[in-house]
């Protein structure tokens, strides 16, 4: 018992405890075990359920061969005849592909240096950015990465929905390989570029560019690629025109990474970081050139239907002339500023002229090509077209289309009729038609009477001629809208579109050819192949001497008529006032050989202006507008009309004059050669209307009332000379000139 330290009882006890220590090690050791084979176990599973789910998603996946065919929704652009561009039209996506050599090489690198670094590197799958983003977001607990490359975010795009779960991200990756191994690592760039989402409506890198910068992508600067692959983590959160700051933040952000990365200098670095971001200037209208630009979207959709015009990528092309178009809409600006403003009128003065809304239309007559469109004063506060949507009376600008049938029914310009109150019995009653003046002029030639806009003589020549055949002659011109077959049609009764009256004047500036107006050119698909191309189609209508008399007369109303407000001198101009009862409208519209120009004034609820007339404010308008388009274009001169003979004539005695007839009486003006005046004035004298022997005339007289007593007509003159000089024909206005009463305000006019 002494060799122990201990009693046996505490040994014994001590040998137990460890006993026990070492049971309950024995049991955790088998309890890990078991727990082991259970994880084991449970691994496998879920290996073999991922195996399962990857497996499952694989079969489900878009075949990947798709995205060479995938055609995105891409902006139709509509260009003006320079090249300017008018409009892009989409729906939800604005969009414009372009090839990967067409963008920028610093949007190249600012987007794999921002997005996606190892892009050269992995076959569509960074597991170290998995890793990372792994990290960051479950261990850490924070949503901070995404870990996509850019192969699995074109993938997700393209082919998946952008909601965050774990089956979409499997699916993502499995579609990343795949694309890896069908494209190339440039055609992966350009199919993402082309692809994602900028903000305000605005997808692929060319529609960013030009919304934020007004530049292509291939221009895109240092500073500028930075800013935009900025916005790829929140367009509309970092957007440069909502969030300035935030957008420098952003892009600075993106300049330090390429500088990490050496893909920059730091001089470039710096320099960009301290460039200021300009900014292209926000569009306030859907389109340039508003009014114009939507009667080309109204047709395109009337061609091919609102889903092909807003997706599909078309490029159509214009005749508009952004120059031209540019003064036409600061011309009506201006005068409508003027209308706006206080002015004298026959010793009284009034606050306004009550002129709210006026238009302004070009056409060129040999083509058809529309040079300007200014549909109303500003398209912000109405968007109403007054030349193809509204239809107003045309005054006397209506009255040419009489004369025409006039002329070629047999009268001429030298024909002389009785300016004398009348009345006509009518289905609708009594009618006495009577003149702007209010006053009668006496026996006038129509061309005369045309001049001075004389109502009475115009509405006399309708009744000889029938209204019935001045509506043909409408027809053949152009003018498409319902003619009332009434006495008043002449004077603009009824209602036409300014679209119309220009078509129909056109026809009248080509000596009778018909080439309708036309706005679009060409239109192409988004490869460049051309789905439609305008063919110029002339069309003879009216026989050519019958309309160079009417131009010849018209020519008349600018010189010394109720046109001269609007002459721009040295060119060779016709053109007709209008104005409508109690100043509702008024009209001028006037031409050269290769320009047509329409202008209307008026109000949209049909009020009275303030003794607005034709020959006034439209005048003043059409000659401002002119005088800046006609030294642009190659001056040109009208043919002189065939078939006629310049004859002094007694318009009292309606015949030849004679040496007794008052000077005031005597005109010399042309008659066609088949209806010339034979007898001489009665009135006056009984001796006959040539020149008698002996009289010294000029020589350009004497080739028409020749001391031998015989009349040379104009076609034997061109057989006995031929001569290529266009000027050649025209013969000299008369020396003496028939005297009115009335004096003709140039300032207002008719």
């Amino acid at each position: 018992m002494g060799l122990f330290k201990k009693p046996i009882d505490e040994v014994k006890s001590a040998h137990l405890t460890s006993y026990g220590r070492h049971l309950k090690r024995q049991k955790l050791f088998f309890g890990l075990q078991k727990i082991m084979r259970y994880l084991g176990v449970a691994a496998a599973a879920g290996a073999l359920l991922f195996l399962i789910i990857v497996v499952q998603i694989s079969t489900q996946l878009p075949d990947v061969d798709l995205i060479s065919t995938y055609v995105p929704n891409e902006t139709t652009k509509v260009y003006a005849a320079d090249g300017t561009i008018l409009a892009e039209l989409h729906q939800e996506e604005n969009r414009v592909i372009v090839p990967i050599s067409q963008i920028s090489d610093f949007v190249k690198a600012a987007v794999i240096s921002s997005e996606d670094a190892n892009f050269y590197r992995h076959n569509g799958l960074d597991f170290n950015g998995i890793f990372r983003s792994i990290f960051v977001n479950v261990i850490r607990g924070e949503k901070m990465q995404g870990g996509s490359t850019i192969t699995m975010q074109l993938a997700r795009s393209i082919f998946l929905n952008k909601r965050k779960k774990m089956i979409r991200k499997i699916a993502e990756m499995l579609l990343a390989l795949q694309l890896e191994r069908k494209y190339t690592k440039e055609e992966i760039l350009e199919f993402y570029l082309n692809q994602v989402y900028w903000g305000h409506n605005s997808y692929g890198i060319e529609s960013a560019a030009n919304l934020y910068f007004g530049k292509k992508a291939a221009e895109l600067t240092l500073p500028e690629s930075a800013t935009l692959i900025g916005l790829l983590r929140g367009p509309e959160l970092y957007s440069p025109f909502n969030h300035p700051q935030r957008a420098r933040w952003r892009r600075d952000i993106v300049l330090r990474r390429l500088l990490t990365l050496n893909l920059i200098s730091e001089e470039d670095y710096y320099q960009a970081k301290d460039t200021p971001i300009f900014l292209a200037a926000r569009r306030t209208l859907r389109y340039k050139h508003p009014y114009f630009t939507s009667y080309v979207v109204k047709q395109l959709i009337d061609m091919y239907g609102s889903e092909v015009v807003y997706n599909d990528g078309l490029k159509v092309y214009t005749t508009l002339d952004v120059d031209l178009q540019k003064k036409a809409e600061d011309t009506v600006e201006y005068y409508m500023m003027e209308a706006s403003r206080p002015h004298w009128i026959k010793g009284r003065e009034v606050s306004s002229l009550n002129a709210t809304q006026a238009a302004l239309f070009s056409v060129d007559p040999k083509t058809g090509y529309i040079k300007t469109w200014v549909g109303g004063r500003d398209f912000l506060e109405r968007e109403f077209d007054h030349i193809a949507q509204a239809k107003r009376q045309t005054g006397s600008s209506f009255k040419p289309y009489t004369y025409l049938t006039a002329l070629s029914m047999g009268l001429s310009p030298g024909t002389v009729v009785d300016d004398l109150p009348i009345t006509f019995n009518t289905t609708q009653g009594p009618y006495s038609p009577r003149n702007y003046t209010n006053d009668f002029k006496g026996p006038v030639t129509l061309k005369r009477a045309l001049e001075l806009s004389l109502n009475v003589v115009a509405v006399r020549v309708s009744d000889i001629l029938d209204p019935s055949n001045i509506i043909v002659t409408c027809r053949k011109l152009g003018l498409q809208s319902y003619l009332a077959p009434v006495l008043s049609l002449t004077l603009g009764a009824s209602e036409t579109s300014i679209l119309e009256h220009g078509a129909a004047f056109c026809t009248l500036a080509g000596g009778g050819v018909r080439v309708d107006p036309v706005s679009i050119l060409r239109i192409e698909d988004r490869n460049g192949n051309v789905l439609y191309k305008h063919q110029i189609a002339p069309r003879r209508v009216y026989e050519a001497r019958y309309v160079y008399a009417l131009i010849y007369m018209l020519k008349g109303v600018m010189q010394k008529g109720t046109g001269q407000g609007a002459n721009v001198p040295g060119y060779d101009l016709a053109g007709k006032t209008g104005t409508t009862t109690d100043y509702r409208d008024a009209w001028f519209i006037g031409f050269a050989p290769n320009i047509v120009t329409v202008v209307w004034v008026g109000n949209d609820d049909n009020s009275a202006m303030q003794e607005v007339t034709g020959g006034w404010l439209p005048a003043q308008m059409w000659h401002m507008f002119m005088s800046y388009a006609l030294p642009k274009l190659p001056k040109e001169y009208f043919p002189y009309p065939r078939g006629m003979v310049k004859q002094r004539i007694c318009i009292t005695g309606k015949a030849l004059a004679t040496p007794m007839c008052p000077e005031s009486d005597v005109v010399e003006e042309l008659m066609w050669e088949n209806n010339i005046h034979t007898s001489s004035c009665q009135e006056h004298s009984i001796f006959g209307g040539l020149v008698p022997a002996g009289r010294s005339r000029p020589d350009w007289e004497r080739t028409f009332y020749p001391d031998a007593g015989s009349i040379i007509f104009l076609s034997d003159m061109e057989e006995a000379a031929t001569t290529n000089n266009v000027q050649s024909a025209v013969i000299p206005a008369a020396g003496r000139k028939q005297i009115d009463s009335g004096k003709i305000d140039v300032n207002r006019g008719l």
